[in-house]
């Protein structure tokens, strides 16, 4: 057997079948610094090597069965690359659930001025002041509050797209919109497209899909839809729709793929059939129609003019 782990054939024999290297106790489910535990004794630097471990960041590895994603190299970079860093931006977005990176993008994480860390390929540190309000200890590493993680993206992503970010924010935390528009209403307190981005998000969409049509919708200068209407005929409940305008009876709905799943298109029907019988007609919108935001403005005016 070698040192990691693995059963070796002897020459004119079948092949060996290999053993599951063993994980030491103290490191299963663990991210760690394989310097630190190759000094302590607990693993050779050949066995560092072997399939039961995988690597993060130069000199950081967990093991292998934790499944790899953004979330877990961010608590890596900023529990064991660099302690007391604090995990901003889009990072802090995905510890706080909201998936705005994958396991392939850059990690981001914050540093105090006058720090000057090593490069890691994987990570992008930022030098910035941070108050004491805006960190907070979340999955036992810092990272920025929801409200300051929204204004860290309202200044880093394109304006729709920071839309998107803040309204997710706003369905997975308690970030207050109220509040966050009150943080940059100042003068000076916030560049004008921050003010703008926070202005714009509205917290109420159930999918990123929601954000954009509502975005697109604001921009055709359409009138503005109600959104997330309960519609009620007789006095009953009907249905639930993205954006009406209840004066001229009309929703506009996004189709997304779960519209698909196995039960849900019954189910579809029989909604828009209430919805039709209480008088409603529903404007379906796919993200094809998305790629031809003319076309689609004109199916919502021509609706709404009738």
């Amino acid at each position: 057997m070698d040192d990691g782990g693995r059963l070796r054939a002897r020459p004119g024999q079948p092949a060996a079948v290999p053993v599951q290297p063993r994980v030491p106790d103290r490191l299963c489910g663990r991210f760690f610094r394989g310097s630190a535990v190759v000094r302590a004794g607990w693993l050779t630097r050949q066995q560092l090597r072997g399939p039961a471990w995988r690597r993060l960041f130069q000199d950081v590895y967990v093991d292998a069965r934790v499944p790899d994603t953004h979330g877990l190299r961010a608590r890596a970079a900023a529990a064991v690359l660099l302690p007391g860093a604090v995990v901003t931006g889009a990072s802090a977005a995905v510890l706080w659930g909201v998936d705005l990176a994958d396991v392939r993008d850059d990690v981001e994480v914050t540093v105090p001025p006058g720090t000057h860390p090593r490069r890691h390929p994987g990570l992008v540190v930022r030098r910035s002041p941070l108050p004491e309000t805006d960190v907070v200890l979340r999955h036992h590493v810092q990272v920025t509050t929801p409200t300051a993680t929204a204004l860290r993206l309202a200044r880093a992503l394109p304006r729709d797209e920071a839309v998107v970010a803040v309204d997710q924010l706003v369905a997975a935390t308690e970030l207050d919109l109220r509040r966050l528009r009150a943080r940059v209403r100042p003068p000076g307190s916030a560049p004008a497209r921050v003010r703008a981005v926070c202005e714009l998000a509205d917290g109420r969409a159930e999918s990123p899909q929601e954000t954009r049509l509502r975005l697109l919708l604001h921009r055709g200068r359409l009138p503005v839809p109600v959104a997330q209407l309960v519609v009620r005929h007789g006095g009953e409940f009907v249905a639930r729709v993205d954006f009406a305008w209840p004066d001229v009876k009309v929703a506009v709905e996004y189709d997304g793929a779960w519209h698909g799943a196995p039960g849900e298109l019954a189910r579809d029907r029989r909604r828009i059939n209430r919805l039709q019988e209480a008088g409603w007609r529903v404007l379906y919108v796919t993200a094809a129609d998305m790629h031809h935001p003319e076309r689609l403005l004109a199916r919502i005016r021509a609706a709404l003019a009738r």
